[in-house]
C-alpha cells in the first residue's frame, strides 16, 4: 500500500456530487478547501453517481457552470456505478464510491456539507490507523425496554463478523451507556486504502442490511445503515476512536454543518465568516443561487436572521430544540 509521503501530497479528499444540494455543497467545500487549506496539494475528488437501474432520475450533476467552476477548483469528477444501494438508501453512495477510487492511494472522506476552516496538512493522519468523527450523538441502537441491550445488539454484530467485541470498548463508560460502544458519525472516516475500505465496509452493510442479527429484529437501519457498519470497518482495520487529536477535524480545521440553519444557529462566528467568504466570488454566487436554500441563507440575510434567535453561548443542550426554533419562525429549509 502506498504511504503518506510529505505533507499536502501524500493523499485525497473525496466528497460525493450529484444533482441537487449535493452539487452546491460540494461547489461549497471545494471553495473552502482551496481557500483555507492552501497547503493541501493532492487531489480532490468529487465522486459521481451514475445513471442505473437504481435511480429513478439521473444522479448526475446537473448543469454545465458547476462543472466548470469545480473544474476551476482542481475538483476532478469521478464517476461510480450503484450496484447495491441508489435511490432507495442514497447514503450508500459513499461506501460504492469508494470502489471507484485510486487505488493504494490514501484517503480522507467527507460529507459535503463539510466546511474546511483551517489548514488540512496540519491534521496528523495515520492512515494505518482509520477512525471516524466523533461529533455525534446516541442515535443508534434505540435498545427496547424488554431487551436486547447496548451489549446484546453491538456484540452480536461483532460477533457476524469475528470480531473481537471487548477491546472494542470504552471502559471509561458505563456499562450500557451508548459511548461504551464504538460508534462514529459518517461524516469524515479515512484510510490508507479506499478499495480495501470500501470493500470491507460494502461487505459489512449489506450483510447487516439484507441478513441482520436476531438482536436487530426491532432496530431501524434507515437511515442508520452506514453508521451501523463503519465502526465495525474501523475496528477490523485496526483503528478506533483516539487516533486523532481532539479539536482539529470538527473543530479547528473543519465544520461537519449538516444544514445552513443549524450552521447560522451554533456554529462559530469564524465558521460564518469562512462560509461567507468562499461563496463570494461572482462566478461561484452565480451558481450557489440556483439552490433557493443556500440564495436565500447566505445571500438574502435569513442565515443571520436565525443566528439572531439564539444565544450562541447558551444554545439548547438538544439539536432538536434548535431546528423547533428555526422552524417555528419559518426559516428551516434545506
Amino acid at each position: 500500500m502506498a504511504q503518506p509521503t510529505e505533507a499536502g501530497t501524500g493523499f485525497n479528499i473525496v466528497v460525493v456530487g450529484q444533482s441537487g444540494r449535493l452539487q452546491y455543497e460540494a461547489l461549497i467545500f471545494a471553495a473552502s478547501l482551496r481557500a483555507m487549506s492552501p497547503g493541501f496539494t493532492g487531489r480532490l475528488l468529487v465522486a459521481e453517481p451514475q445513471p442505473g437501474p437504481l435511480w429513478r432520475n439521473d444522479p448526475r450533476i446537473a448543469g454545465e457552470e458547476t462543472r466548470a467552476r469545480l473544474a476551476e477548483l482542481d475538483a476532478e469528477i469521478v464517476p461510480f456505478a450503484s450496484h447495491h444501494f441508489g435511490q432507495p438508501y442514497p447514503y450508500g453512495n459513499k461506501i460504492e464510491a469508494l470502489l471507484a477510487l485510486p487505488e493504494g492511494e490514501p484517503f480522507v472522506f467527507f460529507d459535503t456539507d463539510t466546511l474546511v476552516t483551517g489548514e488540512l496538512t496540519d491534521v496528523p493522519f495515520d492512515f494505518d490507523r482509520p477512525s471516524a468523527s466523533l461529533r455525534r450523538t446516541g442515535t443508534w441502537p434505540e435498545p427496547d425496554l424488554y431487551g436486547p441491550g447496548y451489549t446484546a445488539i453491538w456484540k452480536s454484530l461483532y460477533d457476524r463478523f469475528g470480531l473481537d467485541f471487548e477491546s472494542s470498548l470504552d471502559l471509561s463508560q458505563p456499562d450500557e451507556y451508548w459511548k461504551r460502544y464504538l460508534y462514529f458519525n459518517a461524516g469524515f472516516f479515512y484510510y490508507r486504502c479506499p478499495r480495501v475500505f470500501g470493500e470491507r465496509f460494502l461487505e459489512y452493510a449489506l450483510a447487516i442490511r439484507d441478513d441482520p442479527p436476531p438482536e436487530l429484529v426491532c432496530q431501524s437501519l434507515d437511515p442508520w445503515l452506514d453508521q451501523v457498519a463503519l465502526p465495525l470497518v474501523i475496528h477490523a482495520l485496526g483503528g478506533g476512536r483516539d487516533t486523532l487529536p481532539v479539536g482539529l477535524l470538527d473543530g479547528a480545521v473543519t465544520c461537519h454543518y449538516r444544514t445552513l440553519p443549524l450552521l447560522y444557529a451554533r456554529e462559530s462566528d469564524r465558521v460564518i465568516a469562512v462560509l461567507e467568504e468562499v461563496t463570494s466570488p461572482n462566478k461561484i454566487k452565480k451558481v450557489l443561487k440556483e439552490y433557493d436554500a443556500i440564495k436565500r441563507m447566505i445571500y438574502q440575510g435569513r442565515g443571520q436572521k436565525v443566528r439572531a434567535l439564539f444565544d450562541q453561548d447558551n444554545l439548547p443542550r438538544r439539536e432538536q430544540a434548535i431546528r423547533n426554533a428555526i422552524k417555528r419562525n419559518g426559516f428551516w429549509m434545506r
